[in-house]
């Protein structure tokens, strides 16, 4: 059975809402992120736009080790 993928599962998600999902204080810690815990790399949106992919971020939170 396919399952459907709904418009939300791909939106695009910006900074401040990414931060806020995964936790994280700044722009900074989410580079950190991005090179040092395999966080996804952003979407270019325009020349200087970003976003993230939910689906990305989503599977980023669930497939990450539990902290000890």
């Amino acid at each position: 059975m396919n399952e459907a993928i709904t418009p939300t599962h791909n939106r695009i998600i910006r900074l401040p809402e990414t931060l806020e999902m995964v936790g994280l204080g700044s722009r900074s810690a989410l580079n950190r992120a991005i090179v040092d815990a395999g966080f996804p790399k952003p979407v270019k949106l325009t020349k200087r736009a970003v976003g993230w992919r939910l689906s990305d971020v989503q599977s980023w939170i669930e497939n990450r080790p539990a902290a000890r």
